[in-house]
């Protein structure tokens, strides 16, 4: 037979050496299994310390937390106190009630009730009989009882009535507790808890599979398209959420998880806010879900613990917030440059002020704060700044910022320039690597090797200057600190509401460098995905973060990606440093650098050709001779005019909103040159003149 098959083989063209292998059941399947809705394998073994009282600043935190709480609990019943009073007396006259009713029902023997009624419903006389007879036995069995605990009541209410008053308050105290609990609905407590336990969705291996399949990442009637764990499911360290290690059908990969996040949470049931994606570097299959218990993103983190004043070091991490899962966030600001990008009013400011704070309260880092923006927000750092810049214009606060924030560019450069001649002077002793080191810098031998910090709020302002070749310098300038300044200890700290489309040509070309080359990057809520990829760079889109896919709301302002710190990029919630807080860290900054010795520059007192112009003064000066009015822009050409150190780049609204600051209302003048109409706004003499006397009586 086998030799009829061959034959046929060979009369049909197929090599004699051609095996037939059908393959009748699968592959027994020889992997081991995982146990997904487990918290724990049976090897795991619990910390003999919890991670709570690990190390003095876990006991700290933890004996705050609990302090915290044991206050808030006493604060909170202390206050509720006569309400608790009130409803415990009003209670326990229906407990006295209720009780004397019971005591009664248990005299009459009221539970025999229904076999004597049974015994007349049968027509059975001597069964009623019998028991109507032990029921009056009972009865004076139990008003003897009742009588005697009559007699004591009157004995108990005579001997408190001569006791003192605070025998009196004990047994009142003891009794009406006990009436209250038998006089109040079970469903109506008291004492409600002041703190309520939080509610959380538990999650198990089928809700999760609901969810990806539901979100189109798998298929569970297809084998090839199922999902699979990789783990065992469980709560995290910090009891705030549940995570599993997940693994997507091949050919599904991490872009395919990320796009599909808000299915995700809606097949979880729960806020987006509450999904956390964390991509596996073993395989582009993997990622770990975790599903905080609330959103937590809406959780605040307090104040900033720079509050306590002491002394910093820029040698060490900066304390920025938590992340989404609570734990502590840390950044770096030495040998890096840190890019901050948001809306307005989402945080921005706060968050690089609270970077610029640790800086200060480092006595031996120079600082330089250029505040595009020309607000409040940074006046305070006047206290402890080498130099200060404010605004584009001519301003009350700055007479030439523009001219201020070349001469503290070149100083820096001076200063790379400085660093690393002095580096490569030192013995190797003393420089083993030809590096700064924290000695070094703050050694008083070595003043030339301090760390700077320059701080640049509303940087795009001064690539869009009205003078091209002014933006070409800056840009070159601030290109060339941010490509030298790290190594020579120079730390750039820069924020933006507008991180991209400025300038144009070589302007435009230096500006992108500037913002592509920071190596740090937190970005807030931001208008669109554009603004949020010139902010976090056009790989962290591609990761699953975009800034403008945060929440809205004032409960997420200082919510933000922190990208390029670490292999992670977590959702922090920054610490909160008031104006007032601010002020409290920059006056203990001061301090700090007055013992240490080490203010200079503005800080110090040093006088850097920034003389405060008397505005009103130059305004009265300027005006035609005979004339009682003058409009915006012929003042701003009068100014410039006149005043040309002074007021070289002076526009009509920067001299406007000058001059109505200081008090002068602004009124329709007649002016042909510079209106179509002929009449627009500006100001009279009379009116500047009063100012002036206003001012010349307050200051008596």
């Amino acid at each position: 037979m086998t030799d009829q098959i061959q034959r046929d083989g060979l009369a049909q063209g197929v090599p004699q050496d051609t095996h037939f292998e059908i393959e009748l059941d699968d592959e027994p399947d020889t992997r081991k299994p995982v146990y997904v809705d487990v918290v724990s394998k049976d090897d795991d073994r619990r910390p003999i310390i919890p991670a709570q009282w690990r190390g003095p600043d876990s006991i700290k935190a933890t004996l705050r937390r609990k302090a915290e709480v044991t206050g808030h609990v006493a604060a909170y019943h202390a206050v509720r106190s006569p309400r608790y009073a009130a409803l415990a007396l009003g209670w326990s006259v229906v407990g006295a009630a209720r009780l004397t009713g019971r005591q009664l029902r248990w005299w009459w023997v009221a539970e025999q009730e229904h076999l004597r009624q049974e015994a007349a419903t049968r027509n059975d006389p001597d069964t009623w009989s019998r028991l109507t007879r032990e029921a009056r036995a009972i009865r004076l069995y139990r008003g003897l009882v009742l009588a005697g605990e009559g007699v004591l009541l009157l004995i108990t209410l005579g001997l408190l009535a001569a006791a003192p008053g605070w025998i009196v308050l004990a047994a009142g105290g003891a009794l009406v507790p006990v009436l209250a609990h038998y006089g109040r609905p079970k469903t109506r407590p008291i004492i409600r808890p002041a703190v309520v336990a939080p509610r959380y969705r538990k999650l198990n291996s089928d809700i999760v599979l609901r969810a990806y399949y539901a979100a189109g990442l798998g298929h569970a009637e297809k084998r090839d398209q199922q999902i699979e764990f990789g783990g065992p499911m469980s709560r995290d360290q910090r009891e705030t959420g549940s995570q599993v290690l997940v693994d997507l059908p091949y050919g599904k990969g991490w872009p395919d998880v990320v796009g599909a996040k808000e299915r995700l949470a809606s097949g979880l049931d729960v806020h987006e806010n509450q999904v956390f994606l964390t991509r596996d570097k073993s395989s582009n299959r993997r990622h770990m879900l975790f599903v905080a218990d609330r959103d937590p993103l809406a959780v605040p983190v307090g104040r900033t613990p720079l509050l306590d004043c002491k002394p910093r070091t820029i040698w060490r991490p900066v304390k920025f917030g938590k992340d989404e899962r609570d734990r502590l966030v840390e950044l770096m600001l030495m040998w890096t440059s840190v890019l901050v990008g948001a809306q307005p009013r989402k945080g921005k400011t706060f968050s690089a002020r609270l970077l610029a704070l640790h800086a200060a309260l480092d006595p031996w880092v120079k600082l330089i704060v250029v505040d595009g923006k020309n607000s409040p927000d940074w006046d305070k750092f006047r206290l402890v700044a080498h130099r200060i810049v404010f605004g584009t214009h001519p301003n009350p606060r700055d007479n030439d910022p523009v001219e201020h924030l070349l001469a503290a560019l070149r100083e820096i450069l001076k200063h790379i320039d400085r660093v690393n001649q002095v580096l490569s002077q030192l013995p190797a002793d003393v420089c083993p690597e030809g590096k700064l080191t924290e000695e070094l810098a703050c050694d008083p031998r070595y003043p030339d090797l301090r760390v700077w910090l320059l701080v640049m709020e509303e940087f795009q302002v001064y690539f869009e200057t009205e003078d091209q070749d002014t933006n070409k310098e800056i840009a070159a300038m601030l290109s060339r600190i941010l490509a030298t300044g790290p190594s020579a200890g120079v730390i750039l700290l820069s924020s933006s509401q507008k991180p991209s489309g400025v300038g144009a040509g070589d302007v435009g070309r230096l500006f992108n460098r500037y913002r592509d080359n920071h190596a740090a990057r937190f970005a807030l809520k931001c208008g669109n995905r554009l603004v949020s990829e010139a902010v976090l760079g056009g790989d962290a889109y591609a990761e699953g973060f975009d800034a403008s896919s945060l929440p809205v709301g004032d409960e997420y302002r200082g919510v933000g990606y922190l990208y390029g710190v670490t292999d992670d990029t977590p959702t922090v919630r920054t610490f909160l440093a008031t104006h007032v807080d601010a002020e409290r860290i920059l006056l203990a900054a001061r301090a700090h650098r007055e013992r240490a010795g080490t203010l200079s520059g503005e800080a110090a007192g040093e006088e850097v050709a920034r003389e405060a112009r008397d505005v009103l003064g130059d305004v009265r000066n300027v005006f035609y001779a005979g004339k009682a009015t003058i409009s915006w822009p012929a003042l701003a050409a009068r100014l410039r005019e006149v005043y040309p150190e002074a007021y070289a780049d002076i526009t009509p609204d920067a001299i406007s909103a000058m001059v109505r600051k200081l008090g002068v209302k602004g009124k329709s003048v007649k002016d042909a040159d510079h209106f179509d109409k002929g009449v627009g706004q500006g100001c009279d003499k009379a009116s500047i003149e009063a100012a002036i006397q206003r001012r010349a009586i307050g200051s008596r």
